[in-house]
């Protein structure tokens, strides 16, 4: 009887031994449930904030960077000075008109005489070998190779801007999941405590859960110097600090079907392309206007003037004023000018041959940029893929080891290493989203169509071709387009 006795009480101590582990393991999986299950369900891209009406558009961000980006805007103006360049060259087949005039005044031995005259004299070129000719179609052609340029400067804003916003989401995203990760791991710590005050643990495993915390401090505090960071490039290009965001979706439907029709796309349309061709061009009459320099040249002129003559006394001659008139030409033959011409047609030769193989750099750069966003854009889908599975598998394993560690198969340094299995697959699905619409935006960038109009930005559109026709035959003015 007495050892019977004992044995139930023995028993009776086992079983209430077991009754705060188990209490334990119930409240751990409570809270993998709440940290992890219910937040795996809903976090995609956006799960980590609820998304309110009025948060910012990846569509409404772009269309800030398309109006107040200062280095877009400087771009911009950079155009308009291209602009003034042809009116410039133009003003070779216009006439110069200049009013001349002078005083002269001679004194010797006591006689004295003053002449002067004034007048208007007016010069035409009427041939320079060429040169006005050649340097309008230059400057012409400078200006379409600006314009592409700013359309490429544009192409690269918007997908800065695109990169920039789903950079902040990306951060924000993993700061949530560092402060999840912290909360799940300061609840091991207390759980850690409770199994050693009851006999169900180890100082160890205490000390390896406060451990794991302590690095989950750390990783936040990183995560969210990474959200500054982010934001701080948001506000550069975009202009605005970043609000709360609503999610994005990679660009789809406006992709190519296949790699070969990117790149095929891209040779036709990138606007990187199109600008080195219009600088061959304006590099081949560049050219042909300085051997125009080594032609003759005819100019004719024509003056009138109103002169004067004021003699002392004592000298012979009248005084009085006369007015006189001239019209004629002037034909130069250009024999040797000290080897500047022939070193200008040389240079102009040698900057030819040079425009010519930036064609070939920007074909083979572009063509490069469309494989590298391609393979990105495709590895990116994969990987979001993949991830998503790693998530769910990382998630059930977690949920089994803290079971098996309840019944003693396990340790509290394999409930960490699952956990850091989770954060881990978590933090890859959210930067492989990331990834993902950051490419399909390098894509359409890649092969010229990153454009207001493509992406429907609900923003005017700037037209660098109206202060271009403002000015292009401009006689006269000193004021811009603007009112400047």
């Amino acid at each position: 009887m007495p050892a019977a006795g004992t044995s139930s009480a023995q028993s009776g101590a086992r079983e209430q031994s077991k009754t705060p582990a188990v209490a334990l393991g119930r409240v751990e999986r409570l809270v993998v449930a709440s940290l992890n299950g219910k937040f795996l369900a809903a976090f995609l891209l956006s799960a980590v904030m609820v998304t309110p009406v009025g948060a910012e558009t990846i569509t409404g961000a772009l269309s800030k960077a398309y109006q107040n980006n200062s280095s877009l805007n400087s771009a911009r103006a950079g155009v308009r000075v291209t602009d003034e360049g042809v009116p410039l060259a133009k003003s070779g087949y216009r006439p110069t008109i200049a009013a001349v005039g002078s005083v002269n005044y001679a004194s010797q031995a006591g006689t004295r005489i003053t002449t002067g005259s004034f007048g208007v004299e007016i010069r035409q070129t009427l041939f320079d070998g060429f040169q006005t000719k050649n340097n309008v179609r230059a400057a012409e052609a400078r200006v379409r190779a600006a314009n592409e340029a700013l359309r490429n400067t544009e192409q690269n804003t918007l997908f800065n801007a695109a990169s920039a916003y789903m950079d902040v989401i990306r951060d924000r995203q993993i700061a949530a999941l560092r402060e999840r990760n912290l909360a799940f791991l300061a609840e091991q710590v207390r759980a850690s405590k409770s199994r050693f005050e009851v006999g169900e643990g180890t100082r160890t495993d205490v000390a390896q859960a406060e451990a794991g915390r302590s690095g989950a401090v750390a990783q936040l505090s990183a995560a969210r110097a990474a959200v500054l960071s982010s934001s701080a490039v948001y506000r550069q290009i975009i202009g605005d600090d970043p609000g709360k965001l609503r999610a994005a979706g990679p660009l789809t439907k406006l992709l190519p079907g296949t790699l070969g029709q990117a790149i095929a796309i891209a040779a036709a349309e990138h606007p990187a392309i199109k600008s080195t061709q219009n600088l061959v061009d304006a590099s081949s009459f560049a050219v042909k206007s300085a051997e125009g320099a080594l032609l003759p040249g005819v100019t004719a002129s024509a003056g009138v003037s109103r002169g004067f003559r004021n003699n002392s006394p004592d000298l012979t001659g009248t005084s009085g004023t006369f007015n006189s008139g001239n019209i004629g030409a002037t034909l130069t033959i250009p024999i040797y000018q000290g080897g500047a011409a022939s070193t200008n047609v040389r240079r102009s030769k040698e900057e030819f041959g040079q425009a010519r193989i930036e064609v070939d750099v920007a074909h083979d750069g572009v063509r490069a940029a469309v494989t590298s966003a391609w393979t990105q854009y495709t590895a990116s889908a994969e990987v979001v893929a993949a991830s998503r599975e790693a998530v769910s598998a990382a998630q059930l394993a977690l949920d089994g080891v803290i079971e098996e560690r309840n019944v003693g198969q396990r340790t509290t340094l394999d409930v960490l290493d699952s956990q850091d299995d989770v954060i881990t697959a978590q933090i890859n699905l959210v930067t492989a989203e990331r990834d993902l619409v950051v490419a399909s935006y390098a894509i359409l960038s890649s092969i010229g169509r990153l454009s207001m109009r493509n992406l429907g930005l609900k923003v005017a559109e700037y037209r660098p071709q109206e202060h271009y026709e403002a000015v292009k035959d401009k006689w006269y003015g000193l004021r811009t387009p603007d009112g400047r």
